[in-house]
């Protein structure tokens, strides 16, 4: 047997959540161990043009931990939040709300970035930094609390001894399940397919969302993708539709796609692949465990509204974060893991509740929700006041004093 690893902090999950919080951890003073089942990315795979969006807190977060002088360079600046109310008898456009970041701030609201991009730079970032050590392809394969450490055996054999146990392992979490912790799920009926495009008109640094009946579809700024303007779209249906979408070929789900997004950019031609996910909302009974936190999907999964998923998971890691560093030496007991349930499950059950809201509403197919849909957004949008209000709750700003 391998001789036994000790670390302050094991996170299971080397996706882009688990990857930010080994940064984050290891800039604040600790020894942080990341491994993920999944194989490391190949360099000449197939790129990914899938993206992910960070609001103002998580960019400070980043920058904080040293990565975003890296990932800057790729990052495209989302300045206008679009809002195309397309729920009339024939689908065209009947009403159009910007929410611009200047009305708020003096940066915009976020920057988006292609994953192939971020999981490359997180991942050549966390291989120079001394205390961090990042292993693809290994996954947790048991798990032992106790009153000091958690104890965890690795797939390969290797056993861990850490202080505190983070769970960023994903909806389907491995760990949450060993922890035994249970969830809470609400289904939609609904799927989010996500793909990339390239467009004639430029997106302008506007991301844009067409409601209509079925759900929203969301195109957001990528850089230039050979020369075109491009977007990455999450596009929500229900299901037996896009199960129907994705049997398509190419050119005819190109087709649907440009239909779907008014035109408002031209037509649009794919650039990649397509998949499809079930839009759910989830959260967990509990956030902490004996010597186990729970962060990002493993511990709440939204519906891809908003950008509010990442960015909530992301202010997981923050307050983590805040907590360890306030008491370094109680890293991983019962008072920082109390600290942590209570300053996060109020926050989560709130972004989570209001997210299915909004889907909710954005899915209203019957005429008179449909206008009842387009008269609040133009109520909320034309009284300033409001409008602001609801731009730094989307930040996770507060909703009054200075602009940030």
């Amino acid at each position: 047997m391998p001789d036994p690893v000790d670390v302050d902090i094991l996170i299971s999950g080397g996706g882009i959540a688990g990857l930010a919080a080994t940064a984050v951890l290891a800039r604040a003073g600790f020894s942080v161990l990341c491994v993920d089942p999944a194989p490391p990315v190949v360099e000449g795979a197939a790129a990914d043009l899938r993206s992910t969006a960070f609001l103002q807190p998580s960019v400070d977060l980043l920058a904080w931990a040293g990565l975003w002088d890296r990932l800057a360079p790729a990052a495209t600046a989302l300045q206008v939040m679009r809002i195309v109310d397309a729920g009339g008898a024939d689908g065209a456009p009947r009403a159009v709300h910007d929410f611009d970041a200047a009305d708020v701030s003096d940066r915009p609201f976020g920057w988006n970035l292609p994953n192939r991009a971020l999981r490359r730079e997180m991942a050549a970032h966390l291989a120079a930094v001394p205390n961090a050590a990042f292993r693809a392809g290994v996954g947790t394969a048991r798990v032992t609390l106790r009153e000091a450490e958690a104890r965890v055996a690795l797939s390969d054999g290797t056993p861990v001894r850490a202080r505190l146990l983070v769970a960023a392992d994903g909806r389907d979490s491995a760990v949450r399940q060993m922890l035994g912790i249970p969830v809470r799920t609400w289904r939609y009926g609904q799927k989010a397919l996500t793909f990339a495009v390239t467009h004639p008109i430029p997106h302008g640094h506007v991301s844009t969302e067409v409601h209509r009946t079925g759900g929203p579809f969301t195109l957001v700024p990528l850089p230039d993708h050979e020369g075109m303007p491009a977007s990455a779209v999450v596009w929500m249906e229900r299901g037996p539709e896009a199960e129907r979408l994705m049997a398509l070929d190419d050119a005819a789900f190109a087709a649907e796609a440009t239909a779907r997004s008014c035109h408002l950019f031209g037509p649009l031609t794919l650039a990649g692949g397509r998949a499809a996910w079930p839009v759910v909302t989830q959260t967990a009974a509990r956030l902490t465990a004996g010597r186990a936190a729970l962060v990002a999907e493993a511990a709440h999964v939204m519906p891809p509204i908003g950008a509010q998923g990442l960015n909530t998971s992301l202010a997981d890691i923050a307050t983590l974060r805040d907590l360890a560093v306030a008491d370094a030496a109680g890293l991983g007991g019962p008072a920082m893991l109390d600290a942590y349930e209570a300053a996060r499950r109020p926050q989560v059950e709130l972004r989570a509740r209001g997210v299915d809201a909004l889907n909710r509403a954005s899915m209203a197919g019957a005429p008179p929700l449909r206008d009842l849909r387009a008269a609040a957004l133009a109520v909320l949008h034309g009284a300033a006041p409001i409008r602001r209000t609801l731009m730094r709750a989307g930040l996770g700003r507060p909703a009054t004093g200075a602009p940030a």
